[in-house]
């Protein structure tokens, strides 16, 4: 909980950064972070507003570190901004209604704005207030907002942290994000987010699977399904094969759709479970050859958070039927099990 100790104005206090919850989630972490941080800025030419979820070092009541991937839209939003020699103004969101935080999930195109997105799911326009202290303009709906400033040409360092992959991202120098306001609604309640929890791994599977899915079903016949697992980086393709080669045409279509998560990808028939990875393993390992099925793509980059490169390199996994033999690779059934009702077996004592 937040405590309503400062200046209040329109439901709103004024208060600082070490009025909030400061966690330090994990053994080795440097220090708390917020790790459900939306971080609302615009596009330096455009205006048009971005959401996307920052992990943010608190360091002082003035400065927040914050990580910026490689590949996303706020790191090039940063660097327009800092090739002109000015800060980047941004606001983080620490408390937010469903449609603000599904829609900074949502991996849309780089002149898309994601408040449209959540005007969209709510179904009626965003209630929007001014920032204090920049020029930015945020959802009403949102209980706490820091507001601040992207330092150019500055980074401090960050970390260790425990990130979604299970273990933890060592030093780095990160960007510096001056705050010059913090508010928040009476009593409001911070939300912390445990990075690689289900809460964590849900939001960022489902995003990579529609991200996957829209790509390869635009180019390939056939797609039927996609499964990600974002913190092992595997995308499982579930297809309707047509011809003898059109898995190795989802292999180059999906590898293209997201070149930072798709370290693996495992193309399977439309009778498998892409949800249950054991069955996903059972096809591959026993409708033929583990050899001549996997195929191995050396010295590709992979994720942006990579500097001695241990994530280079593609494993693409064939587990469909072999073509045209489907007939001997018929799953084992038992009559009559889908009818089977365990109630009406059991008895109940007493």
């Amino acid at each position: 909980m937040v405590p309503a100790t400062a200046e209040q104005a329109g439901g709103f206090v004024s208060g600082q950064l070490s009025d909030l919850p400061a966690v330090t989630y994990h053994g080795r972490d440097a220090g708390p972070h917020f790790t459900s941080a939306i971080c609302l800025a615009k596009e330096p030419d455009s205006g048009v507003p971005n959401l996307s979820f920052r992990r943010s070092m608190q360091v002082s009541d003035t400065e927040l570190r914050v990580r910026l991937g490689g590949t996303h839209d706020l790191t090039r939003y940063q660097k327009k901004a800092e090739e002109r020699g000015e800060a980047l103004e941004a606001a983080l969101l620490l408390c937010c209604p469903p449609e603000i935080f599904l829609s900074a999930c949502a991996s849309l195109p780089y002149e898309a704005s994601e408040l449209v997105m959540a005007a969209q799911i709510k179904g009626e326009k965003i209630p929007m207030r001014r920032c204090e202290t920049i020029d930015l303009e945020v959802p009403a709906s949102a209980d706490i907002v820091d507001e601040g400033r992207c330092l150019p040409h500055i980074k401090r360092p960050e970390g260790p942290f425990g990130e979604f992959m299970g273990n933890y991202v060592e030093v780095g120098d990160n960007h510096v994000l001056e705050i010059t306001h913090v508010s928040y609604r009476p009593d409001a309640v911070l939300h912390g987010l445990v990075c690689g929890s289900p809460e964590d791994l849900r939001q960022l599977e489902a995003v990579t699977a529609a991200r996957v899915y829209r790509h390869v079903a635009a180019q390939v016949p056939g797609v039927i399904d996609v499964c990600c697992c974002p913190n092992r980086m595997i995308s499982i393709v579930k297809i309707r094969k047509a011809y003898e080669g059109h898995v190795q045409h989802v292999f180059l279509s999906a590898l293209e759709s997201y070149l930072d998560y798709n370290k693996v990808v495992i193309v399977v028939d439309e009778n498998v479970h892409i949800y249950d990875l054991d069955d996903v393993m059972w096809v591959y390992l026993t409708l033929g050859r583990a050899d001549t099925r996997a195929m191995i793509l050396n010295d590709i980059p992979g994720f942006y958070r990579d500097p001695k490169k241990d994530h280079w390199g593609r494993l693409c996994i064939d587990a469909t039927m072999p073509w045209r033999r489907e007939a001997e690779f018929a799953r084992k059934s038992i009559p009559g099990q889908d009818d089977i009702n365990l109630a009406d077996w059991l008895t109940q004592e007493g």
